[in-house]
């Protein structure tokens, strides 16, 4: 699991909610259909119960720390995290979560949903008719709950996801307390987070934070990232626009509206 991200939604319009637990899936589903919350469920349900059966006959794709091939024939989930991880240059499973929650908005949007939004242990689907905050969780780093996202309409479909090696139980070889991509889906949005959270490395932090920022420059289709470190942030491409957030980490309607340069580092 990577590190959480925590949301909040914009007053203009009722929407349901609900969390669920399936295996090591830890789900938010957001949307403004009832109905659409149980098919994100069921996607959840189906394409882990596909993942499953397909691993059990091919271990390898478990335990790579490098993209794998795969057959024609494989469930789409493989398929979906198998290409993300290829573009990103790791391994299949760490484009998984998101990929399910890829899968789970596809799911939902069948159900005429204008805001579907599903969070997997902080990695992110969304599409959206109204804006919705995201704030970024960054551990024990003074920064942890003090910078977001404003997602308007412009920014959607989006996929969001969050790496950490300070606050994730997966295996990291970088040294991020948050390293944040933005791109157009989930899966490659998580498998990109883990590629440029390895890249965060060193004893000097604002140059470890720009070696992550050259990695997801590297990686095709990625929109933006964010990196945090410490008390250092940096980003690079076209980021949401960015919320300070002050007081409560889910007090996010309250923050003001904050620009951030693209790869300005900067200590708040």
């Amino acid at each position: 699991m990577s590190c959480p991200i925590i949301l909040s939604m914009s007053p203009e319009k009722t929407l349901y909610r609900v969390r669920k637990v399936i295996g090591q899936s830890n789900l938010l589903i957001i949307s403004d259909r009832f109905e659409a919350l149980g098919a994100a469920i069921s996607s959840v349900l189906y394409h882990r119960a596909m993942l499953e059966n397909y691993a059990q006959n091919h271990p390898t794709f478990l335990m790579s720390l490098d993209p794998v091939r795969i057959s024609e024939t494989a469930p789409r989930i493989v398929g979906l995290a198998a290409d993300a991880a290829e573009i990103a240059g790791v391994g299949p499973m760490a484009a998984i979560p998101g990929a399910l929650a890829e899968l789970a908005v596809e799911n939902m949007l069948l159900h005429c949903a204008s805001t579907s939004l599903v969070e997997n242990g902080g990695e992110i689907s969304a599409v959206s008719s109204v804006p919705l905050n995201v704030g970024i969780y960054a551990g024990t780093s003074p920064l942890s709950g003090r910078i977001g996202f404003h997602l308007t309409a412009e920014d959607f479909p989006i996929g969001i996801a969050t790496s950490s090696a300070t606050v994730s139980h997966a295996l990291n070889f970088g040294e991020a307390d948050a390293a944040v991509v933005i791109a157009d889906t989930a899966s490659l949005a998580d498998a990109a987070a883990k590629a440029v959270c390895n890249a965060v490395r060193g004893s000097d932090f604002e140059a470890s934070i720009q070696f992550g920022l050259e990695k997801a420059e590297t990686i095709p289709c990625v929109r933006s990232a964010l990196i945090i470190r410490g008390k250092y942030v940096g980003t690079v491409g076209k980021l949401p626009k960015l919320l300070r957030l002050s007081g409560d980490i889910g007090q996010l309607f309250t923050s003001g509206l904050h620009d951030i340069a693209p790869q300005e580092f900067i200590v708040l």
